[in-house]
């Protein structure tokens, strides 16, 4: 049977992960999205350290990443980008809970194309006639969108901005739909505005209820558990957190 046909309901990329051809020193890192490019360097690093380790990188939603690793893919460390998906996967066991910390932290922006002459500097602005689509991550399943609707939802702004949400699938796809214009404005970390400088710009840092902040924590499966501790550790490591800061992430 094809791996297609096989998991039908898993992204086709994740299928890789369980294909011939990988060998016992694979580490593999689920990670949020909004880490794609700072995790890859991190990578990188760590191989040149590690030779011996090939690290398998799959990224997307938080929320997502957590509901693979409970149906089976295979993942030895898990890399959160809020705090409630990693509560999520202590309560089901996922991880291993005192393997648990804090790595980076973030900041939630609104960002226009860099083009726009929308003249949005508040996030009020969102709520005029002018403005049409907004996009922002789901709340249901993306962190980034969970921090969105804290923060309208303190400002009063929630249920205007909603019925102009256009529903990212994560990060990614929101900083995507801004870069391209498809919408007037949207939420995304300051790290994935931070990738994109020509094709958008931020409108407003915006105020976070709670911290942003990146929770790491090995997974419970046991494969790899050892070299999945000393790949926590070296992002813990001052190596680690200088690649994180180049791409704008903060210390937690």
């Amino acid at each position: 049977m094809s791996c297609k046909r096989a998991l039908p309901t898993l992204a086709l990329a994740l299928c890789a992960l369980w294909m011939p051809g990988a060998h016992a020193a694979d580490l593999v890192v689920s990670a949020a999205s909004s880490l794609t490019n700072a995790f890859k360097d991190v990578a990188q690093a760590y191989e040149k350290e590690h030779p011996d380790t090939k690290v398998v990188l799959n990224f997307g939603a938080s929320d997502v990443l957590l509901q693979q690793i409970l149906k089976g893919a295979p993942a030895d460390v898990y890399a959160s980008a809020d705090q409630k998906a990693m509560d999520k996967a202590v309560a089901e066991q996922a991880v291993k809970r005192a393997s648990r910390v804090d790595f980076a932290a973030n900041q939630v922006v609104l960002i226009v194309p860099a083009d726009s002459q929308a003249n949005i500097t508040s996030l009020k602005d969102l709520t005029r006639d002018d403005i049409k689509r907004v996009a922002y991550g789901n709340p249901a399943s993306v962190p980034v969108g969970r921090y969105t609707q804290g923060a309208l939802e303190a400002a009063g702004l929630w249920n205007a901005v909603q019925a102009k949400g256009v529903l990212a699938q994560n990060v990614r796809q929101s900083l995507a739909y801004v870069s391209r214009g498809e919408v007037d404005a949207g939420f995304v970390f300051a790290t994935d505005a931070a990738i994109m400088p020509d094709k958008v710009k931020v409108a407003v840092r915006v105020p976070s209820q709670t911290p942003v902040t990146y929770p790491i924590a090995v997974t419970a499966r046991q494969a790899a558990a050892a070299e999945a501790e000393r790949f926590v550790a070296y992002v813990l490591s001052p190596a680690g957190q200088t690649i994180l800061a180049r791409y704008g992430f903060q210390q937690p």
